[in-house]
């Protein structure tokens, strides 16, 4: 992020004092004033460009047009409208580029700084790509104004209804360094998507709160619960203490599924670079059975080959059998939907590619900000129902019977 010189905090205090600056407003007028002086003096400086020379230059005068006075425009801004004038030549060849001539609206710049922002552009970048697009400079001030108008909307999106049930949701955490207090800590973006009854996917909303935790879960959870969501079949999560007791605590009703691909990870992190090859294959025999009978003697057999070594991946997988192995209750189509939290983690990698230029956000709103935007421009892609959902949802409606009956066709 750019700053200003100590030369540029003067003139900023000066225009303070000169103009007697109180409250936001104050400082707005200002700078719709300013905007409108800079577009008037780049169409000066485009016309001094066009004849050759500058205004009373006339000893550098080498041509037969010359300056013709001014007409008024009105133009629509990001500050609103603006009153500028326009000079204009006598021979009527002026053609200027800042604000063409049939041109009354130069606000997209707005959508173009939302857009570039929401695609993980730093400031520096924006502010250079604005410059080569429309001449002028936009400061870091004028980048974090423009983007600032859309936090009304992403907390209304926050709190928009929802649902009153959902087939499956998915929650994990991305974590974040984000400056508080003047220090640089550790902030966790907790992020909810929903399957619809329709077999839609939603992101449901973004919450920033501290390192992940269960607690901090539980407020997401009641969040959900007070936007009108009443019932949630199965619900796809990762290893963190706690977290089914916070699900349970709030949709008593909800199924858990362990995500099967973090439970293979966490597992071979126990292994050497020799045996991982063999250790995953042999508990590809678990996850791949059939059913659970054959899922559970597949568990045995590797317990009787690795157990004297790997005591302690056996151990994980038994403490965690009734949430590993709900998904073998359902059809192919169902398991291959719940057995794992691949589809959040696919939005995540989005979000990280959209974040990566940003080591350390400002405020809490500033990333907030930037995953707000950067998922709206994700989910325009999100048209499609679930594959094979009509099959699906034929299935959840055998097994789960009153609980959605009211809510499908």
């Amino acid at each position: 992020m750019s700053r200003l010189s100590k030369d540029e905090k003067k003139v900023v205090r000066k225009l303070m004092k000169e103009n007697k600056l109180k409250d936001v407003s104050d400082v707005h007028d200002l700078l719709k004033r300013m905007f409108g002086d800079v577009l008037e003096e780049m169409l000066e400086a485009e016309l001094d460009d066009e004849l050759g020379y500058s205004k009373y230059d006339y000893k550098n005068k080498n041509t037969t047009n010359s300056r013709n006075g001014k007409r008024n425009k009105k133009v629509k801004t990001t500050y609103g409208e603006l009153d500028i004038s326009v000079p204009r030549d006598r021979e009527n060849e002026f053609e200027p580029q800042v604000i063409k001539k049939n041109q009354k609206d130069i606000s997209d710049v707005e959508e173009r700084i939302l857009s570039m922002y929401a695609k993980g552009m730093t400031t520096r970048d924006i502010s250079k790509h604005i410059e080569e697009i429309y001449g002028f400079n936009a400061s870091h001030g004028l980048i974090s104004g423009i983007t600032n108008k859309i936090l009304p909307l992403v907390r209304q999106w926050q709190n928009r209804p929802l649902e009153a049930i959902y087939a499956h949701i998915l929650m994990d955490a991305i974590h974040y360094k984000v400056r508080q207090d003047g220090r640089i800590v550790n902030k966790a973006a907790y992020i909810c998507i929903g399957l619809t009854l329709d077999g839609m996917k939603d992101v449901l909303g973004i919450w920033i709160g501290e390192n992940e935790s269960s607690k901090y879960w539980l407020t997401v959870l009641n969040e959900l619960k007070n936007r009108g969501v009443k019932d949630i079949l199965i619900a796809s999560i990762d290893g963190l203490p706690g977290f089914s007791n916070a699900i349970n605590a709030v949709f008593p009703k909800t199924e858990i599924q362990r995500c099967i691909v973090h439970q293979i990870r966490n597992s071979l992190r126990y292994v050497n670079y020799k045996q991982k090859k063999e250790f995953a294959k042999d508990l590809k025999t678990i996850y791949k059975a059939v059913n659970e009978t054959a899922a559970l003697d597949a568990l045995d057999q590797f317990e009787e080959k690795w157990g004297k070594t790997h005591q302690i991946v056996i151990m994980s997988w038994r403490n965690h059998w009734d949430e590993l192995s709900v998904f073998f209750k359902y059809p192919e189509e169902i398991r291959r939907m719940i057995h794992t939290t691949n589809a959040i983690e696919s939005y995540n990698r989005q979000l990280r590619k959209v974040t990566k230029n940003r080591s350390i956000f400002p405020t809490d709103e500033s990333l907030l900000k930037m995953l707000y935007l950067a998922t709206i421009d994700i989910t325009k892609k999100w048209t499609r129902r679930y594959k094979h959902w009509s099959q699906i949802i034929s299935q959840l409606t055998i097994y789960f019977g009153e609980r959605i009956a009211d809510y499908t066709i």
